[in-house]
């Protein structure tokens, strides 16, 4: 993957999980809270470890 593929993976994944969490992003987030958009990363945080902890198993 380049680095525009990568871009738009992460940004395609972010958007499911802020769905997950019923969030809704746009491309102005101003009327989210603080604890709304790192609820989100927090969230694809731990996906990813979860991700990695299971491609080492």
């Amino acid at each position: 993957m380049n680095k525009k593929e990568n871009k738009g993976a992460m940004e395609q994944f972010k958007m499911e999980t802020a769905n997950e969490l019923g969030v809704t992003f746009s491309n102005y987030n101003g009327d989210l809270t603080a604890r709304q958009c790192g609820s989100v990363g927090g969230e694809m945080v731990k996906k990813m470890v979860e991700s990695y902890q299971n491609s080492i198993k």
